[in-house]
């Protein structure tokens, strides 16, 4: 706890220092960092300077070509885990994307893979030498898991002498050891995680690297970030609102948000832990749907259902995956195409212009190629996240003002939003099953709604995906982020869903519409925030979204669409 002479300021910036000391002196940018209005973008020519030719070749290679170079003795571990030790070290000064720093620990591994290969002629796993960053709810043997909170540090999720700190790894944790992946950093969140922007009394606020006037996006914004630098190739996040895809989409990533019980979230820090309405779910972020593909199959080739309980038994599953392919491959007059859904504006909220361009560009690709593209006219979405929001207070906020009390640290005002600064009335067990029941009332009404559209797609089928907005603007500015609409409604469905980026927010096409009305209060405020000028050069995504439990269709169509931009 917190003394006179132990401040909360004290203990956070303690810690800041100290991981902060943990980037080596010949990595720390001579003088001062750059502000955003003399460097608003430090990704590409911006942070290669600062590398050597070697060090760009490997951290701008794609996670999938990673390991056919490392499985292969091309390259080897440590000099593949150097490389992006380095680059995160930037990432992190210029963005503070960084919790937790274990370089040494991490080359040392890649020493031993490497020494393994030498001996064998063979990998340890199908991600042998792939460094792998961690968003700060993982635990890993020799760090701490703060979770943003200052009451953590030092502790076992806020409580001390468990006998698990530093010494307790969650499952994934070892299930990537036993592939083969070097883990190295942990990322940054927004304390209590429930919040789309990252920011935290310990390490401060972690900012766009595209466009630094803008959030990198929350809560898995460490890792949003620090992939968007390639800092790391492909790291991992969870999502119970839009965490993994709000991220990716402000990055310029792919991230996929699996349904709940695919792959292991056993033995991970979190907020509201026994909530069990709406589940948070892992899952990876990365620059290629390929290389979602690569993590989700080698994961569950590890059989996780056997040590997390909550995981189904469902092995990857490659005819789904050729399914899609095999539709879309055919050279054959008259072969079926796939059928999309759009849904440009949920009745709620606007999206900004350079979001409503993006979606008009995959549209025109998609129905140049042949695709039906249908109008999605779902239930209520303003519904859905009544009952999604209802979730998030079922203990009043009990938990996570019990972490703030541990220290007495300040609320950021972006977690505030949704829980104030002091607990509120629990809800009794008659309201959290009456929840239950309206919830899954909703998850049928939408599923025999998507069941419908069988009759209008064309193909024999109902509709395949559905593309829609991952939030209103390309990325959040700093304490503007007030509707989550369109990603919570995935989460209350439990729909599997994967971002891609599209293009990049121009001032001179992205203009404002100046005779739009707002249709309500929220409406209006977050259409007030755009701005072309502030927006100007950042990343516009789109998320495409399946049915429960379709990763393996959700990545193969995502994959095409992406590759179909690329060549339109």
């Amino acid at each position: 706890m917190a003394t006179e002479t132990d401040t909360w300021q004290d203990r956070a910036k303690a810690k800041r220092d100290k991981t902060n000391s943990l980037i080596p002196e010949q990595w720390r940018f001579p003088g001062e960092i750059p502000s955003a209005e003399q460097q608003r973008d430090v990704t590409g020519e911006f942070i290669w300077q600062f590398l050597s030719k070697r060090e760009v070749e490997i951290t701008e290679t794609d996670a999938v070509d990673i390991v056919k170079h490392t499985t292969s003795g091309d390259w080897t571990a440590e000099e593949v885990i150097k490389a992006f030790c380095h680059r995160a070290s930037l990432a992190h000064q210029l963005t503070n994307c960084l919790h937790e720093i274990f370089f040494d620990a991490a080359i040392e591994n890649a020493k031993s893979l490497d020494e393994y290969y030498s001996q064998h002629k063979s990998p340890i796993g199908p991600l042998h030498g792939l460094p792998v960053s961690l968003k700060d709810q993982f635990h890993v043997k020799g760090v701490e898991t703060t979770m943003g909170y200052v009451g953590w540090i030092g502790t076992f999720e806020g409580k001390t002498d468990t006998g698990r700190e530093k010494v307790f790894e969650s499952e994934m944790v070892r299930e990537l050891r036993n592939l083969g992946a070097v883990l190295y950093c942990k990322t940054s969140v927004p304390h209590t995680l429930m919040a789309g922007e990252t920011v935290n009394n310990i390490i401060g606020y972690t900012w766009n690297p595209k466009n630094r006037n803008l959030s990198s996006g929350g809560s898995s914004g460490g890792e949003g970030a620090l992939i968007g630098l390639k800092g790391s190739p492909v790291g991992f996040g969870t999502d119970i609102g839009g965490s993994i895809r709000i991220p990716a989409a402000f990055n310029g990533l792919y991230g996929i948000r699996p349904s709940s019980g695919r792959l292991p979230y056993e033995g991970m820090a979190n907020s509201m832990d026994g909530q069990n309405t709406v589940l948070s779910v892992v899952g990876p972020l990365s620059h290629s749907a390929a290389s979602l593909r690569l993590m989700l199959k080698s994961l569950l080739s590890q059989q996780p259902w056997l040590h997390d309980p909550l995981v189904h038994e469902i092995p990857w599953r490659d005819d789904q995956e050729k399914q899609i392919m095999d539709l879309v491959g055919s050279t054959k007059s008259g072969n079926d195409k796939l059928a999309f859904a759009v849904l440009k504006h949920d009745g709620v909220v606007n999206p900004h212009p350079p979001v409503h361009r993006a979606i008009d560009t995959v549209v025109k690709t998609l129905t140049k190629l042949g695709h039906k593209v249908l109008d999605w006219e779902p239930p209520s979405h303003e519904r859905g996240q009544e009952i999604l929001l209802t979730t998030w207070a079922y203990d009043g906020g009990a938990n996570v003002h019990e972490a703030f009390g541990l220290s007495g640290e300040t609320i950021a005002p972006q977690v505030g939003l949704s829980y104030g600064t002091k607990p509120t009335e629990e809800m009794n067990a008659s309201k959290i099953a009456a929840t239950n029941i309206l919830k899954r009332e909703y998850q049928k009404e939408y599923m025999e709604y998507w069941n419908s559209t069988k009759e209008s797609t064309g193909t024999g089928r109902p509709v395949d995906v559905v593309i829609l907005p991952v939030a209103p603007f390309a990325a959040a500015r700093p304490t503007t982020y007030k509707y989550y609409g369109y990603s919570t409604i995935v989460n209350l469905l439990d729909y599997t869903s994967c971002t891609i980026p599209i293009t990049t927010a121009d001032k001179n096409i992205d203009v404002v519409e100046a005779q739009y009305k707002p249709t309500s209060d929220v409406d209006k405020d977050v259409y007030d925030t755009y701005d072309p000028a502030i927006f100007d050069g950042a990343h516009v995504s789109v998320q495409l979204v399946g049915r429960r439990l379709q990763e393996e269709k959700v990545l193969a169509i995502a994959e095409y669409v992406s590759q179909a931009l690329a060549h339109s």
